[in-house]
């Protein structure tokens, strides 16, 4: 990943590399896409009630109250789009892209990280109820959706949280530099010299 550093510390990402990895390292396969792409019209009708259930569970949380107040019901039509998204596809740089958006939203209002992964935790749950009533006479389909479901779950909250470890880069940097003293533009000649040598 390169540094590139403009007035702000940033991050560059490679989209197709954070792509490849994130998908292996959740093994999020096509045949995983393909079966998400298959069942979307069954689900999707269904999504509405796995959103409230998730901003009831959220309500209860004295934790979360800031990040909700005034904007629940915001936050819910945009958390029902994305869960339809997980069964629309195509989940390639440009998905990877929004993931990663919606990640940055939340550092700069300074979500907690562990809510991300608690939030997945609990949408998977709602979602292994909804697909267990829809497909209890046939364990092998259940374990291919849930399987499937989990990988793209897995997927877009890794590549919502690289953009965590994107900001706080760029908080260490801001600290190395003032403690150095050394100014951006120096840093930057002597980053894109040691690029150059790569």
């Amino acid at each position: 990943m390169n540094q590139a550093i403009e007035g702000t510390a940033s991050t560059e990402v490679d989209f197709e590399e954070l792509v490849a990895r994130t998908k292996r390292l959740t093994n999020f396969m096509p045949e995983h896409e393909a079966v998400l792409l298959k069942v979307g019209d069954a689900i999707k009708p269904h999504l509405g009630a796995v959103t409230d259930a998730f901003y009831t569970v959220l309500q209860t949380i004295p934790k979360a109250e800031p990040f909700l107040e005034g904007r629940i019901d915001m936050l819910r039509q945009t958390h029902q789009q994305w869960l339809e998204s997980l069964f629309s596809g195509p989940f390639d740089v440009d998905y990877a892209r929004k993931m990663y958006h919606v990640g940055m939203v939340h550092v700069k209002v300074k979500l907690p990280v562990e809510f991300m992964q608690g939030a997945a935790s609990l949408i998977m749950s709602e979602l292994i109820k909804l697909v267990t009533r829809m497909c209890r006479e046939d364990a092998a389909k259940l374990g291919l959706i849930l399987t499937a479901i989990n990988g793209v779950i897995g997927y877009s909250i890794s590549v919502m949280q690289e953009s965590y470890q994107a900001s706080s880069l760029a908080e260490e940097l801001e600290k190395f530099l003032a403690i150095t003293g050394m100014s951006r533009a120096l840093f930057n000649n002597l980053a894109l010299a040691y690029n150059a040598d790569e």
